[in-house]
């Protein structure tokens, strides 16, 4: 078996993608949607899951491939009350 150690990984060395859940309620969105807009514009990433929950929660997936990035992403994103985030292998 071939273990990887994903700390440690560089932008193409890893065989996995990431997927970061983001995770919002309605008020939380209205306060922080530009900023957000522009956080996540730094990162190369893929919105791959966009939901709009009918009593305004967002929920959001974003494929990324640098595991670094999607651990920023996440630190990042925890910056915004009312976000929360975390990841999982694609």
């Amino acid at each position: 078996m071939i273990k990887y150690d994903f700390r440690s990984c560089q932008k193409g060395d890893c065989l996995s993608m990431w997927q970061v859940n983001i995770v919002c309620d309605g008020e939380a969105w209205k306060q922080h949607d530009v900023n957000f807009k522009m956080l996540i514009a730094n990162y190369e990433s893929e919105l791959i899951v966009s939901k709009k929950m009918p009593d305004g929660q967002r929920i959001m997936g974003y494929k990324i491939e640098d595991i670094s990035d999607a651990e920023s992403l996440i630190e990042d994103c925890a910056k915004f009350a009312g976000f929360s985030a975390d990841f999982e292998s694609l």
